[in-house]
Order: C-alpha cells, then sequence, then structure tokens
C-alpha cells in the first residue's frame, strides 16, 4: 500500500462545520435572553458572532466537502475526532467568559465538562445565573451526549465510507457491534430517537409541574447523561414523581442506542436477551436495594424515600449522570463506598453514559472465569460468548488492554492531584469522575459541594481527564505517537 499524508485539509474542512454548527446552537442562548429580556444578549450575541465567522472561515479556506471527503482513514479520524471536542469545548467558553461569569480556567471548565457530559460545575449558586447561560450549560450536555460527529455524520452523506471510521472513533459501541455503512449513514435515526427521548421526558416533567425552561434544561442533562440542574439542590428540589420520571429516562439514556433503535424496529427479542443490558439493569437493582435496606435499618429514613434515593443515586452514577436528590456522602460508609464501585462500571457501550462500559466487566470476568475452570479442573479452554456469539481474541485483548489503562490513567491522576495539594478523598473522587464523566466525587467534590474551591491547575487537571475519558483515551493518545504524523 502507497505511503499516504494525512489529510489536514479535511479535517480543518470538518472543524468548520463543527464550529458552524455550535454558532447555531449559541444562537438559541441569545434568543433566550431576548425571552427573558437579560442583560447578557450582547456577550452571548458575540460568542455566537465570533464562534460562526472561525467555523466559516475554516470551512470555505479548505474548498469542497467533495474534494476533502476523500482518502479518510483512521488517522484523520482519530485527530478530527480530538480535535473537533477540543474545539467546540474552547469555543463553548466563549459565554461564560464573556458574559464575564467566569474567568478563563473556570470557563474552559464549565465548557469541558459541559460537552464531556461530566456535570462538574464551578458556579456556587446556579439560581444566579442568567436564563442563557443556564441554558447554554444544559445545551452544551445535549450536544456531547449523541456526539458532534455522529451529527455530522448523519447530515453529510458526502462522506460515504469515512464516516463509518468517524464513527467508530467516537463511539464505544463501534468496538462490540459490527458497524454497517447502512447504520453509519442512517446515523440520523438515533438522532431522531435521541430527541424523541428528549421530548417525551420534557413533557412528562412539564405535566408534573415543573416549568417548561427547567423541564428542557433537566431533559438536555438526562438524556445527554450530564448532570447539569438549574437548581441549587439539584432535583432534590423537586417532587418525588419529578424524581422518578428522570430515574426512568437516566435509566434508559445508560443503555445502547442501537438496542433503542432496534426496539422501534420491532426487534424485542435482542433488547431483552442482549446480556450486557440485563448485567446493568441488574447491579442498578441489586445496588439500590441493598443501600435502601442499608437507610431503612441504620439511619431510619422510611422504607420510600430510602428506595428512591438509593435507587436514584445508584442509576445516576452508573450512567455517569451527576444529579443528587442526596448526599451519599453521609450515608454508611458501606453505602457510599458501593457509589464509588459504581463509578469505575459505567453504563453500555453505545449510550450516552460515561465510564469504563458494563460490556467490557462482563467479557474480561468471563474470560478470567474460563481461565480459573482450566486452573482448577484442567480442562480445555471454552471460547467466551457474548450474546451467543464468539468474542474474537483481539477483542478480549484490547478489553484488558483498555481496562489497564484506564486504571493506569486514572492512579497516575490521583498521584498529580495530590502532588498539587488535594487530599486523597477528594483526588480519588475528582478524577474518577472526571473520567467517567460523573459530576459529584468524594471529598470536597461531593453531591453537596462543587469544584470552585479547587486551584487552577487542579482544574486544567480535571479538564484534561475529562477529555480523556469521553473519547476513551485512544484517540488522544494515538496523537502522541511519532510513527501517526508520518507518511
Amino acid at each position: 500500500m502507497a505511503a499516504r499524508t494525512l489529510n489536514i485539509r479535511f479535517v480543518l474542512h470538518i472543524l468548520g462545520i463543527v464550529a458552524l454548527f455550535e454558532s447555531v446552537f449559541m444562537l438559541l442562548d441569545v434568543l433566550v435572553a431576548c425571552m427573558y429580556n437579560e442583560w447578557d444578549i450582547v456577550p452571548l450575541l458575540k460568542s455566537t458572532l465570533i464562534t460562526g465567522g472561525i467555523g466559516a472561515l475554516m470551512f470555505m479556506a479548505t474548498g469542497s466537502s467533495k474534494r476533502c471527503a476523500r482518502k479518510i482513514g483512521l488517522r484523520e479520524s482519530f485527530l478530527l475526532v480530538t480535535l473537533a471536542w477540543i474545539l467546540m469545548s474552547v469555543l463553548g467558553a466563549l459565554p461564560y467568559i464573556l458574559t464575564k461569569t467566569t474567568n478563563v480556567v473556570d470557563g474552559l471548565f464549565e465548557s469541558f465538562s459541559g460537552f464531556t457530559t461530566t456535570g462538574s460545575s464551578i458556579f456556587n449558586d446556579i439560581e444566579a445565573l442568567p436564563k442563557g447561560i443556564l441554558f447554554w450549560r444544559s445545551e452544551t450536555h445535549w450536544i456531547g451526549g449523541m456526539g458532534i460527529i455522529m451529527l455530522i455524520v448523519a447530515l453529510l452523506p458526502i462522506l460515504k465510507s469515512g464516516g463509518i471510521k468517524l464513527f467508530s472513533a467516537e463511539s464505544s459501541a463501534s468496538i462490540f457491534e459490527k458497524i454497517k455503512p447502512k447504520i453509519v449513514h442512517n446515523a440520523q435515526h438515533l438522532w431522531i430517537i435521541y430527541m424523541i427521548l428528549t421530548v417525551v421526558e420534557m413533557l412528562l416533567l412539564v405535566l408534573g409541574g415543573m416549568g417548561l425552561f427547567d423541564a428542557t434544561c433537566h431533559a438536555f442533562g438526562t438524556i445527554a447523561t450530564g448532570g447539569f440542574s438549574t437548581r441549587n439542590l439539584s432535583v432534590a428540589a423537586y417532587s418525588p414523581y419529578i424524581q422518578y420520571v428522570i430515574t426512568l429516562f437516566m435509566f434508559l439514556s445508560g443503555v445502547n442506542f442501537l438496542l433503542h433503535a432496534r426496539l422501534i424496529k420491532g426487534d424485542y427479542k435482542s433488547f431483552f436477551k442482549n446480556e450486557e443490558f440485563r448485567l446493568y439493569t441488574g447491579i442498578i437493582l441489586v445496588v439500590s436495594i441493598l443501600i435502601a435496606v442499608s437507610l431503612v435499618v441504620m439511619q431510619n429514613v422510611g422504607v420510600e424515600k430510602a428506595f428512591r434515593d438509593a435507587l436514584f443515586q445508584v442509576v445516576s452514577i452508573i450512567t455517569a449522570t451527576g444529579f443528587a436528590t442526596a448526599d451519599y456522602l453521609i450515608w454508611p460508609t458501606h453505602c457510599w463506598l458501593l457509589i464509588f464501585f459504581l463509578m469505575f462500571i459505567g453504563a453500555s457501550a453505545g449510550s450516552t453514559g460515561g465510564g469504563i462500559k458494563v460490556i467490557r466487566h462482563l467479557i474480561a470476568f468471563r474470560y478470567l472465569a474460563n481461565r480459573f475452570k482450566i486452573h482448577v479442573n484442567r480442562g480445555r479452554l471454552v471460547p467466551v460468548r457474548y450474546n451467543g456469539t464468539r468474542v474474537e481474541d483481539k477483542v478480549i485483548l484490547n478489553t484488558f488492554n483498555f481496562i489497564f489503562v484506564y486504571l493506569l490513567i486514572y492512579g497516575l491522576g490521583v498521584i498529580l492531584m495530590v502532588i498539587e495539594g488535594n487530599d486523597i478523598t477528594t483526588s480519588a473522587g475528582s478524577i474518577i469522575t472526571a473520567m467517567g464523566g460523573i459530576g459529584p466525587g468524594l471529598g470536597l467534590t461531593g453531591p453537596a459541594s462543587n469544584f470552585a474551591m479547587l486551584s487552577g491547575a487542579t482544574k486544567i487537571t480535571l479538564t484534561l481527564f475529562m477529555l480523556l475519558g469521553r473519547l476513551e483515551i485512544l484517540p488522544v493518545l494515538v496523537l502522541f505517537q511519532q510513527r501517526f504524523w508520518k507518511r
């Protein structure tokens, strides 16, 4: 195969489209500010124009989409996906900075936290923020939840087979699902499902007495598994009905969206027989019951409230949403340790949730169980199967590699946080919540607090780990290989 240079023109062309799309979403914040007659209209408009101007320059300077789309390889895909998330987040900080609601470092932290659907915040008084800024915070979640690259693949059929590579670089589902061209070219189906879930939740929240603005923002944060709320008390400020609705949609958002697509097509069997879905559901039920029983017995909490709080927090943490109805740090020690354990599990592959993902744990456990049986019974190696299909050796190897690298980077992150002057509990909780896109952590960054008190250096560190976690490490790390940039 002939050596080929990196198609930088294509990367810059798509980055221009990303910025143009982002400016359209920013324009909605200007309209919200106008509706509420707020003071931040001009700064928000400036943010929109700057973002749109940068996008237009990049788009026009790189020629036609047809020319740029030629020769798209994995190198272009990895580079584009990483740079797209960085560009979105940097430009997304403009509304915070130009309205002077934050400084530059805090603005970048809030923006990266929004787009990566982490949901960690530096704002002490959320309810004091203008509606335009609150809407932008929630919008960053919604854009980042399904992924801007997925949106571009859905809207630009000119990409053809290159769309498969982009889809694979951004979505964890591609590791365990056979991604067919038909699925990629119909990526709009996944976005349609995403929008339907958002609208249905929004309507149910309004029916429960939540205002339309708050319902929209919370629906954005739920379906994207983000966690930015419009209230200082998060979802604890609302009724049990509201909490149950949000719990349900957090759960659905933590399910592989390809399964949602099959369910809509009438394929009920593959949905309910999916082994990742069943394990994901089982973990939630078991841990919720254990915590609920502990709250009833050890803290005399009412049965319904104990179950509701336990279920809400378990679903919120395992899906990496980060909404809160209770401070789990004041629960019995074993309860918040279970919560900490869930931070390492994550949601389903192909969902909007973060973390290592349930399917990786399932495959790793089955492989280790097989090896154990061989050593004990001296039998032959039984192939690892998932949904009745044999898992290829390279998938098993990649699974263990990912888990190892994930835990290694997590450990290095904790050490770096401690070196920066943070206590071990805060460091351990903050790094995993950044990598898993969860939101609240442990220690000083628990659900009853935020990240405002951390130093600028620590916020920059956490911002980097948010990006690493959202892109599942590989697309970022490969950019640091010398071979990546060679012909």
